[in-house]
C-alpha cells in the first residue's frame, strides 16, 4: 500500500515540474552580439496643402459704362492682368498712388469695407504697423516685424499734427518734435540762420486755384467766371504770401507737365476796368452776396490760407463785389466741394504721379462736381491727349486745352508754390522727392522719431481718402503694386515684381513678389490685389464702402465705377 502512495506521490512531482517548466521562457541560442540600431526617426506629419488657387475675375458687360477699366483677372497666384478700353498710358504711376495700397483679402472682408473698423488696427505689408492712434493728438508706429523691403532705421515713428505753421516751427525749436511739414513763408529765414536746424526745399508740381461752380449762380455766366478771373491780382498774392521762388500760374498745369504745358501761352492778365465792364455786361446784381470758401489747413501750395482769402476777398470788394469769406473743417470741406455744393472755392494740387493725366483727367472730365457740368469741348481734347503715346500728338490735344480753360474757366489758375521741410540738423538720412518721405530710413540718437505735419489725417483706408496728410500714413502703413523711388519722381516695382504693358497699352499684366506677409502674418498674393481693386471698382462690392463711400481716386483716374449707384 505505502508503495502504491509513494509512486502515485513521484508521478504527481514529476506533472507539476513539467507544468512549472512549460510557464517560463524558452532559453535563447546563444549567438554573437549584433549592433544595436539607432531608433527610426520620428516622421513629420504631411504638410497641409494650401487650398489650390483659383482663378478670379471680374468684367464689365462693355465699354460703355463709362469707366476706362474693362477686366481684372487674378490668373494665378502671382499674376494679375488688367485690360482696359483704351490705352492706359500712366498706369505706374498711378498705382503707386497711397491710394491704391493694397489690403489683405481676408482682413478687408472682415472689416466690410468700413473705414472705422480699419482705422483701428490696419493691415497692410508696408514698413510699419499702427500701434496706436490717439484722435486730436497723435499717431505712434512701429516697424512691421514682416517688413519684406530691408530694415527700418529707426524704433518708433510718431505723427503729430498742428495747422499752424508757426506753432509748427516753436516745437521743432524746442527739440519737441525732429522734423516739420511745410515750413511758413515767414520762417525759411529762421530756419537757414538756426545752426541747429535744416531746410529741405521740396520740388513738387502744385497748383492754387480758385474754383467756380457753373450751376451754381453767378458763376452760370461765362462773363462772370471771366471777369472773377481778370478782376485778381494774382502777382500781389505771390508778392505778399509765397516763399521766395513761387511763381504765378499761366495754365492750369505746372511747366514741368510735359507732355501738357504749352509754351509761351499766359493766363489773361489783371485788368481791374475790364473786369467791370464784364460784370455790367452780364448784368451783375453787385447786391448780392458771394461766399468764399476755404480750409484753414496749410499746404505747400497755400502756405497761408486765412491771410490769402482775406487778400482775394479785398480785391473783389475793391470791384464792388459783396463778398464774406466761409472757414470750413478740411473733413467736410473735401466731400463738399467734391458733391459741389460751393459756388466758389479755393483749393489745391499737388501731383500724385508725373503725367498730363494727372492734372486735366482729374479735374475737368466731369468725375468730380467741383466745377459743375463739364465742358464737352475741354473733354473732347483731353479724352484725346490720354488715348495716343505719341508725346507730340498729345501734347497738340493739350495746347487746345489749355486755350480753352481760361475762355470756360472752371477755375482760376493762382499759384505754383515751392515748400520746404525742416529737421533737426542732427537727424540723417533724410531724403526729399515730391511725394513721399523715406521716413524709415530717417535716423536719431533716440532710435525714435517725431515729425509734425499740418493736421490729422481723416482715414487709413486710403482707396477713399484725397488728403495727403492721410496718404502720407497710408504710404508707412501698405505697399502698392509699384512705388516712387526715395528722392524722385520714378516708380519701381513694389508687391509686384514688375508690370508689363501691351504695344498698345491696354493690357497691363502684373507678375506678383513671391514670400511677402502683411502684418498680421498671412500671405500676400494675387487673392489681395483682386480683393483691393474690385471693392475700388465696383460699387456693389459689399466692401465698397470706405469712409465717406465716394472712393473719389478711382472715378479720377479709371473713368467711372462698375454698378454705379443710381443718381439721386
Amino acid at each position: 500500500m505505502k508503495t502504491r502512495k509513494l509512486f502515485l506521490f513521484v508521478v504527481a512531482m514529476t506533472v507539476f515540474s513539467m507544468l512549472l517548466a512549460a510557464c517560463q521562457p524558452a532559453a535563447q541560442p546563444t549567438a554573437a552580439a549584433e549592433p544595436t540600431k539607432a531608433a527610426e526617426p520620428t516622421k513629420a506629419p504631411e504638410p497641409t496643402k494650401a487650398p489650390e488657387f483659383k482663378p478670379l475675375s471680374l468684367e464689365a458687360p462693355n465699354c460703355d459704362y463709362g469707366g476706362n477699366l474693362q477686366k481684372i483677372e487674378a490668373t494665378d497666384k502671382y499674376t494679375v492682368k488688367f485690360t482696359f478700353c483704351k490705352p492706359e498710358i500712366a498706369f505706374l504711376g498711378k498705382v503707386s498712388l497711397a491710394g491704391y495700397s493694397i489690403l489683405d483679402a481676408d482682413f478687408l472682408n472682415s472689416t466690410g469695407g468700413d473705414s472705422n473698423k480699419i482705422n483701428e488696427a490696419p493691415v497692410g505689408t508696408g514698413p510699419y504697423v499702427l500701434k496706436e492712434w490717439q484722435r486730436g493728438n497723435q499717431i505712434v508706429m512701429e516697424p512691421n516685424p514682416n517688413y519684406w523691403g530691408g530694415a527700418i532705421k529707426n524704433k518708433q515713428f510718431i505723427l503729430k499734427w498742428n495747422k499752424e505753421a508757426a506753432a509748427r516751427l516753436l516745437e521743432l525749436q524746442s527739440g519737441n518734435v525732429d522734423a516739420i511739414d511745410n515750413v511758413g513763408t515767414d520762417d525759411y529765414a529762421t530756419v537757414e540762420a538756426d545752426a541747429n536746424l535744416k531746410n529741405y526745399i521740396r520740388v513738387a508740381p502744385n497748383i492754387l486755384y480758385m474754383g467756380m461752380n457753373n450751376t451754381i449762380k453767378p458763376f452760370d455766366n461765362e462773363k462772370v467766371r471771366q471777369a472773377f478771373s481778370i478782376g485778381l491780382d494774382r502777382q500781389r498774392i505771390i508778392d505778399n504770401f509765397y516763399p521766395k521762388g513761387s511763381m504765378v500760374a499761366q495754365q492750369a498745369v505746372p511747366p514741368t507737365t510735359k507732355p501738357g504745358y504749352t509754351e509761351g501761352l499766359t493766363w489773361p492778365a489783371y485788368d481791374k476796368e475790364k473786369a467791370l465792364a464784364l460784370l455790367k455786361e452780364a448784368n451783375f446784381d453787385f447786391s448780392q452776396e458771394i461766399t468764399l470758401y476755404y480750409a484753414e489747413r496749410t499746404r505747400g501750395y497755400f502756405p497761408q490760407p486765412t491771410k490769402i482769402a482775406q487778400d482775394i476777398q479785398a480785391q473783389y470788394t475793391d470791384l464792388g463785389i459783396n463778398m464774406k469769406i466761409s472757414v470750413q473743417e478740411w473733413a467736410t470741406y473735401l466731400p463738399m466741394t467734391r458733391e459741389g455744393k460751393t459756388g466758389l472755392f479755393l483749393l489745391g494740387w499737388g501731383e500724385d504721379y508725373p503725367d498730363a493725366t494727372n492734372w486735366y483727367d482729374v479735374f475737368f472730365l466731369g468725375a468730380s462736381k467741383s466745377f459743375g457740368n463739364a465742358y464737352p469741348d475741354i473733354v473732347e481734347f483731353i479724352k484725346k491727349g490720354a488715348s495716343v503715346a505719341d508725346p507730340a500728338e498729345r501734347q497738340k490735344a493739350y495746347d487746345e486745352v489749355n486755350k480753352l480753360i481760361p475762355v470756360h474757366l472752371p477755375w482760376i489758375s493762382i499759384a505754383h508754390s515751392v515748400s520746404a521741410l525742416a529737421a533737426r540738423a542732427e537727424v540723417t538720412g533724410i531724403k526729399i522727392g515730391p511725394y513721399i518721405e523715406n521716413f524709415q530710413e530717417w535716423e536719431t540718437k533716440s532710435g525714435k522719431v517725431v515729425f509734425s505735419q499740418n493736421g490729422e489725417p481723416v482715414g487709413l483706408f486710403c482707396a477713399d481718402e484725397t488728403d495727403g496728410d492721410s496718404f502720407r500714413v497710408c504710404s508707412m502703413l501698405y505697399d502698392g503694386l509699384y512705388k516712387f523711388k526715395f528722392g524722385s519722381g520714378e516708380t519701381a516695382p513694389a508687391l509686384a515684381e514688375k508690370c508689363t504693358a501691351s504695344e498698345d497699352l491696354k493690357t497691363w499684366t502684373c507678375t506678383l513678389r513671391q514670400g511677402v506677409k502683411f502684418s498680421n502674418g498671412a500671405e500676400f498674393d494675387a487673392s489681395d490685389v483682386f480683393a483691393t481693386f474690385t471693392t475700388m471698382w465696383d460699387a456693389k462690392n459689399p466692401n465698397h464702402k470706405g469712409n465717406t463711400g465716394n472712393f473719389q481716386y478711382w472715378p479720377d483716374f479709371f473713368g467711372g465705377f462698375l454698378n454705379p449707384p443710381a443718381k439721386q
